[in-house]
């Protein structure tokens, strides 16, 4: 297999802008079927920036392609873009929200391209955006930022570098898929998340599997199956959209404090119609009605608004409980989701072997290993995933013992979790 090839920038040095045009070499030579010096793949909204560097490339006699000029009309995207790949020396990625959103899943969705672009082509991401999230196959590169003061140094000595100079020093042998342990994808969002109360749960598309998990998980069929684990939460709440169901149930709920105020109701009519005027009332059994309305009504509120406050803990808490019972499914594809809202479920690529192991090590006397994993997954992995897509964990990462290098493993977690007393 041939290596993929790797722009480490560490080795670039910078030179003053004034100075480029004489210290840079001149382009490299197009030979063969080669017709440009490098690709860009952009976003649409990131055309203002981009062009602009694009006219600064040209300048410097780089033969530059992208989509808005050289995509030819009444072919596909992926048509133009894997010949547009091939004429090319080498492949310029401009990593933005938008980019990584939608136009980086669609050069994922044709696996022979992307591969082929891995292991023939050298790969420049551009990081225009410091919050994007860098996509799974692209972690292992180093990329440039576009904020670097000597980014267009940087870029064009890149670029003006011939491949097989760059193969010489900076070629790393193919990585296996363990390159991206530990690595966040993109969050799944709930399909109705514009029409979501604060204490619904969160519907999730459980016919389409999204791009990014094509390419990594071999049975499909299983991320259905949890998903629609995570979605049987949201189901059971359309049981209770009715207005008639949700009228009679907070009817029941009220039902005490309907009581104290119909008894009140009684005691002062028959109070009042045996006296001539209110005023005839005793004023001990005037505080103490006035008090039982004022406490009654107060009360219905309360005891609303914590019902709501519940729900919306209950609806997030069955969500967690959910996620976690997906995971048991989804573990063997090595994915993990974890719940963050009631709309949106973060998702995260992670090996558990070794974790696996030591459940299994730890509770080989007993024999009930897989029990006890599948116990761990169901309760805690929801929380593990989410800690790490937003790599933050509530304790120290463990400098060593873990089996997730340079993050905190699986079992890591649940140990800590456990020795706080949190085995929810």
């Amino acid at each position: 297999m041939d290596p993929v090839i790797v722009v480490d920038t560490a080795d670039i040095q910078p030179q003053p802008s004034e100075s480029v045009p004489a210290l840079l070499p001149a382009p490299p030579t197009l030979t063969g079927s080669e017709s440009y010096h490098v690709f860009i793949s952009y976003s649409s909204t990131d055309d203002r920036w981009t062009h602009s560097i694009i006219t600064q490339l040209e300048s410097h006699r780089l033969q530059v392609c992208y989509h808005e000029r050289d995509f030819i009309p009444g072919r596909t995207v992926l048509e133009n873009m894997s010949e547009c790949i091939q004429e090319s020396q080498k492949v310029l990625l401009v990593l933005s929200q938008e980019f990584v959103r939608s136009r980086w899943c669609l050069l994922e969705a044709n696996m022979s391209l992307f591969r082929d672009c891995l292991e023939r082509k050298p790969i420049i991401p551009v990081l225009l955006d410091p919050d994007v999230q860098i996509p799974l196959h692209l972690c292992h590169l180093t990329y440039l930022n576009a904020s670097d003061p000597d980014f267009m140094n940087k870029l064009l000595k890149v670029l003006c570098t011939p491949n097989q100079q760059l193969q010489g020093s900076t070629v790393v042998p193919f990585q296996p898929p363990s390159i991206y342990n530990g690595k966040a994808l993109q969050p799944l969002v709930a399909v109705n998340e514009e029409e979501l109360n604060k204490w619904d749960s969160g519907h999730f598309n459980d016919m389409v599997v999204p791009d990014q998990l094509r390419l990594i998980i071999e049975d499909q069929e299983k991320y259905r199956q949890a998903i629609k684990i995570v979605n049987r939460v949201a189901d059971s709440q359309l049981m209770m959209r009715p207005v008639w169901i949700r009228a009679l149930l907070s009817l029941i709920l009220i039902l005490p404090f309907i009581t104290v105020i119909a008894i009140s109701v009684y005691m002062f009519v028959s109070i009042l119609t045996s006296a001539k005027s209110f005023s005839d009332v005793p004023v001990g059994l005037q505080v103490i009605g006035l008090l039982c309305f004022y406490l009654a009504g107060n009360s219905v509120i309360i005891y609303l608004g914590l019902w709501k406050r519940d729900k919306k803990k209950n609806s997030l808490r069955e969500m967690q409980k959910a996620s976690g019972e997906a995971n048991i499914i989804l573990s063997e594809e090595k994915v993990l989701i974890g719940c963050m809202s009631n709309s949106k479920m973060s998702l995260v690529y992670v090996f558990l072997d070794g974790c696996k192991q030591e459940f299994a090590e730890t509770f080989s006397e007993d024999g009930n290993a897989k029990d006890m994993f599948k116990k761990a997954l169901r309760h805690f992995s929801s929380g593990y995933a989410c800690c790490l897509a937003k790599r933050h964990f509530p304790f120290s990462p463990l400098s060593t013992g873990g089996h997730l290098e340079g993050g905190v493993c699986f079992c890591q977690y649940v140990s800590q979790q456990l020795s706080a007393e949190q085995w929810e």
